[in-house]
């Protein structure tokens, strides 16, 4: 219990008192009316000590609360919950914190690029292939919802080896159209991209593959601002092949359809397996 409500799990003093009230027929957790004291340690001036609390620090828990107020967690929870109506949530993960110039790309681009292909009803849109790399590991672990599984009552709570991403790993990339998958090309060994690499190797084969029905077909390309991507020698392969190069604005993953779809999709479903 700890391990899934962490502060706000109860105490084990608290379980058994609860065991023995189910024990003796109780069937409610709502409490039998009754009268009893006020809640005296609900006050204006706890409920405001406890804003100050979580304004200073918003980690703060339930026990530092209640070791700084001296009150109960009861008490705690209730003025959490029902006076100040706050909520303990898992903070975001995001790539990188935009300024507003950047933001202002980001929109600027996605504005030229709907109306530029008429909102996606164009058929210039099939001239379009998006391409990234990304590692694909020999093993990852499953996440933590992955391995939830049903237990009956009477069932031993199923337990699982804590087990971490292999070292073994292989860099691939992955090109994709209006129509779907185009091509994917590993890397040999261990090597990262680089410019010669994605120049004399990858986007030949993607070239190739494109143009097996239509040697003169037109291609735009949209790769986003890696090293490899931007160096002279690619530039200096596309502007041969006649290649149009769609520009990406800066640390937007997000509208990279290998980065925001098919590239977490693909890991999700090879976690827990073995290769």
């Amino acid at each position: 219990m700890i391990s899934a409500f962490r502060d706000e799990a109860p105490s084990k003093t608290t379980i058994y008192r609860w065991f023995a009230e189910f024990q003796r027929g109780r069937v409610k957790l709502s409490d039998d009316p009754r009268q009893g004291r006020l809640k005296t340690a609900i006050t204006q001036e706890n409920v405001d000590a406890v804003r100050k609390l979580i304004e200073k620090d918003r980690h703060v828990t339930y026990r530092e609360i209640q070791a700084t107020l001296d009150i109960s967690m009861s008490q705690i929870q209730i003025i959490l919950h029902e006076q100040l109506g706050v909520k303990k949530l898992f903070s975001r993960w995001i790539p990188h914190s935009l300024c507003e110039e950047q933001k202002a790309a980001r929109v600027t681009w996605c504005v030229r690029t709907f109306e530029r292909f008429h909102a996606g009803s164009s058929n210039a849109v099939y001239n379009m292939v998006s391409g990234d790399e990304s590692w694909i590991y020999a093993y990852e672990p499953e996440t933590k919802n992955q391995s939830r599984v049903w237990v009956f009552e009477n069932e031993l709570k199923p337990t699982k080896i804590v087990r971490s991403r292999s070292v073994a790993k292989k860099m691939v990339a992955t090109f994709v159209s209006k129509t779907g998958h185009v091509t994917t090309i590993p890397l040999e060994g261990q090597r990262t991209v680089n410019a010669e690499w994605y120049a004399s190797i990858c986007l030949p084969q993607v070239l190739s593959e494109l143009r097996k029905e239509n040697c003169n077909r037109r291609i735009v390309l949209h790769h986003n601002n890696a090293s490899s991507h931007t160096a002279h020698r690619t530039k200096e392969f596309l502007e041969q092949e006649n290649i149009e190069l769609l520009d990406h604005p800066p640390y937007s993953p997000d509208l990279s359809p290998n980065d925001f779809y098919i590239f977490p999709k693909i890991k999700n479903k090879l976690r827990g397996q073995r290769f």
